[in-house]
């Protein structure tokens, strides 16, 4: 991940996402880059055009935000039924033992 922040900081920097552009961000950061996957990722940014895929990538979280919320409600009402169950767990128990000591 490291190595797409570095390039992502020279996007908003202004500067030209290059080998040595990355290399520095990394070594600033105090992380050793290694020199295959820095080729890679400037290959693999070749010909992309950054500003167009953060927008792309900052819609993409919201809309599946939706449904996951939704899928979160469920969950919380199941979540209640236990403790309830756990109360009537204490109650018989306490009655138990008071049966014990009359």
């Amino acid at each position: 991940m490291e190595y797409i922040y570095a390039a992502l900081l020279l996007h908003k920097a202004g500067k030209k996402v290059d080998e040595n552009g990355v290399k520095a961000v990394l070594t600033a950061a105090g992380v050793k880059a290694d020199e295959s996957r820095v080729k890679a990722l400037i290959a693999a940014l070749d010909g992309v055009n950054i500003e167009d895929a953060i927008s792309k990538a900052a819609v993409v979280p919201v809309a599946a935000a939706a449904p996951a919320a939704a899928g979160h409600a469920a969950p919380a009402a199941k979540e209640e039924a236990p403790e309830e169950h756990k109360k009537e767990d204490e109650e018989s128990g306490m009655a138990g033992l008071g049966a014990l000591f009359g």
